[in-house]
């Protein structure tokens, strides 16, 4: 049976990884790791001329780019898959020189990218620092009898990124009054009454809400100085 024919070479030359024991025709080393073929038959790397390039292994794409922009002379490494019955790329071989420089560029550009992120975290912080006072002030000129360490706590709790509570909702980002009334709600019930414990016993959820329902609407009407609680105000939390 015929064995697998050489891939062709396109934009370099071609190195092989052998599946099978290999000698070098001309200087008979062997038996050979990487090979080159001329002539139909095997040549080492050494005299086919390539023995000074390094091995580098596929998986970084941009090293891979940098480092052959980087090199005069290039090889792509290919092994035969009998299974697929085609060549793979495996690799490059490249100058180490054109190596050294690629990965320098490439670290250059890892901390060009650490710097971004953190100017970008930074902002981030910036961002939710004003948007949790600006929810806290909400709170507190809905409910000006909430303690200001209280209104902070609240802001805090629900305004959390990622969190996916009432805050981070459009609604909350909007600081529309349902939003930050239903947050209000949710920290008043779960801190100013026994809801947390009776969950815990075993009480179901809308009956623990309705045992507490006169605790919450005793704290909202002190916080907000007279009042009642608007319908749905307690669906959050």
């Amino acid at each position: 049976m015929a064995g697998p024919v050489t891939p062709a070479p396109r934009g370099g030359p071609v190195v092989i990884q052998p599946l099978r024991r290999r000698h070098c025709a001309r200087c008979r080393g062997g038996p050979l790791a990487l090979l080159v073929v001329e002539g139909g038959a095997p040549r080492c790397l050494d005299c086919a001329d390539l023995g000074h390039l390094v091995f580098l292994p596929r998986g970084d794409t941009a090293l891979t780019r940098r480092s052959r922009e980087e090199s005069t002379l290039s090889a792509v490494v290919v092994r035969f898959n009998r299974r697929k019955g085609r060549y793979e790329r495996q690799g490059v071989l490249v100058e180490e020189t054109g190596l050294v420089r690629a990965e320098e560029r490439c670290l250059a550009d890892a901390e060009a990218r650490r710097r971004r992120r953190a100017r970008d975290a930074r902002r981030r912080t910036v961002a939710d620092v004003r948007f949790a006072e600006a929810f806290a002030a909400e709170v507190r000129r809905l409910f000006p009898g909430c303690p200001d360490d209280r209104a902070a706590a609240v802001a805090s709790h629900a305004s959390v990124r990622g969190s996916g509570r009432v805050g981070r909702s459009a609604a909350g980002r909007a600081l529309s009054e349902g939003a930050v009334m239903a947050a209000v709600v949710a920290s008043v019930r779960h801190v100013d009454t026994p809801y947390d414990a009776l969950l815990m016993s075993g009480v179901a959820r809308h009956e623990a809400r309705r045992r507490i329902s006169g605790d919450v609407e005793t704290v909202l009407r002190r916080w907000r100085g007279g009042g009642t609680v608007v319908e749905g105000e307690e669906e959050a939390g």
